[in-house]
Formats: C-alpha cells, sequence, structure tokens
C-alpha cells in the first residue's frame, strides 16, 4: 500500500505542508534578515536531508540514493521530519492543525506498514 499513486500522493502532500511549517515557524522566530534566513533556511535544509539520505531502490522514491543509508536511518530521518512539522505548528498556535496533520501523518504510515517492514529490512 505504501506505492499506491494515491498514498503516494498524500505523502508528497504531507512533505509539502511540513515545509511551509517549518518556513513559518522560521519567520515568527526572528524579526529583519534573519527572519528571512530562518523561513528560507529551515525548509531548504530538511528538503536537502529529505532528498539526499536515500535507501537504494526505495519503492516509493525514483530509486537513486545520492548518500546511501540503512532503512532504519531513513526512517528516523522521515518521523523526525514530520514532527518537528508538527511541533512547528503546534509550537506556533496551530493546537488543532497540529494535531490533524500529526494524525494525517500516523494514518499515513499505519497504511504503509509495507514500506516501513521494507525499510527496517534494508
Amino acid at each position: 500500500m505504501g506505492s499506491h499513486p494515491v498514498n503516494l500522493i498524500i505523502r508528497f502532500l504531507l512533505e509539502l505542508i511540513a515545509l511551509m511549517a517549518m518556513g513559518f515557524w522560521g519567520w515568527e522566530q526572528s524579526d529583519g534578515w534573519l527572519q528571512f534566513v530562518l523561513a528560507l533556511g529551515l525548509p531548504i535544509t530538511a528538503a536537502v536531508i529529505w532528498g539526499v539520505f536515500a535507501v537504494p531502490d526505495d519503492p516509493s522514491r525514483s530509486g537513486s540514493a545520492p548518500v546511501v543509508v540503512h532503512g532504519i536511518l531513513r526512517l528516523t530521518i522521515e518521523l523526525l521530519f514530520f514532527v518537528l512539522a508538527t511541533w512547528a505548528m503546534y509550537d506556533l498556535g496551530y493546537l488543532i492543525l497540529s494535531w490533524i496533520f500529526g494524525s494525517i501523518v500516523a494514518v499515513h504510515y499505519i497504511i504503509s506498514y509495507d514500506r516501513i517492514q521494507w525499510l527496517l529490512n534494508h
């Protein structure tokens, strides 16, 4: 189920929302030029980490892995990515939104149990 097109679209939307939450959180942390650095730097850094560290032949990705990592590390990166985004929403005062987002992420990973098993075995 982890590679089903609908699930992959949901995952992509969750990734975009997470990046936006990180950017909004960065924007609210300072004033002036640092505000721009954080608002752009945090989501760009998160996106680079997300895109670079991969497990070769991951069925939910393109298959390429610029920096090869074990599946457990990849799963940890993904969970940290979404936990940080959920926390950013919570910290910004979007309590209900953070609970909704976190719940959707949890359901997504439950539905993607086959991918989690694959990651844990690679």
